[in-house]
């Protein structure tokens, strides 16, 4: 019987390694949501299985059970993201947006690309000092049809970030347009890189802070219902 148990143990030891990256996760009742968001957003294309990848379609889900529980009063998103499909992205960040709860977001590490939008589309966020944000114009691979339609819908796809971005954060236009087609920052692209308090002073992201701050800022949305 013990053995039996034993060979149990190990088991759920060995499924929480495959799932979480660690021996063990201790479950607890929180009335937050924690949702990260990490390594290439994986939409429409399967990403390649030597990359780290969130799965657009495991997120949503996610996100409507937060809305419709009523024990979850408020949603931590924590972002460590290079970036990935454009289109998975910006749902995810409308999706979020629209939450009727409390949101707050976290950059550690990175959040890059189509990850800004998800990091400005909470209710308020937070960059670590160290973590950095790419700003870059949208690009594709494979096949691209050389008429004047393609160009018109990647400007098209270009105005539908920038106008959420804006929307949802505290950046001019005329500075994100600035910071996207930059051409001394970065080597062999156009964009810029922003470094933790240089997100905050460009109006980017709210406030530079860790976990602690992240948490009591939601708290805070929390007990006094702001949304």
């Amino acid at each position: 019987m013990k053995d039996k148990q034993n060979n149990t143990n190990e088991v759920d030891r060995n499924e929480s390694i495959k799932d979480y990256g660690t021996p063990e996760v201790k479950s607890f009742k929180s009335n937050i949501q924690f949702i990260s968001i990490i390594g290439e957003i994986e939409g429409h294309t399967m990403a390649p299985s030597d990359k780290k990848s969130t799965k657009y379609e495991h997120i949503i889900p996610l996100l409507i059970s937060a809305q419709i529980d009523p024990k979850i009063e408020g949603i931590l998103i924590i972002l460590n993201t290079v970036g990935g499909d454009v289109e998975a992205g910006l749902a995810l960040s409308e999706m979020i947006n629209s939450l009727s709860k409390p949101t707050v977001s976290i950059v550690l590490g990175g959040g890059h690309s189509i990850g800004v939008p998800l990091a400005t589309s909470t209710d308020y966020s937070f960059i670590v000092p160290t973590a950095t944000m790419t700003i870059h114009p949208i690009r594709t691979t494979g096949l691209v049809i050389g008429v004047p339609q393609t160009f018109r819908y990647f400007q098209k796809m270009q105005q539908r970030i920038n106008d959420f971005v804006i929307r949802t954060s505290k950046i001019s236009p005329d500075r994100f347009y600035e910071l996207m087609n930059a051409t001394d920052e970065l080597a062999n692209d156009v964009g810029t890189i922003l470094v933790g308090e240089a997100a905050v002073e460009n109006g980017l992201i709210d406030e530079v802070g860790g976990l602690a701050k992240a948490l009591d800022k939601l708290n805070e949305l929390m007990g006094g219902n702001n949304k």
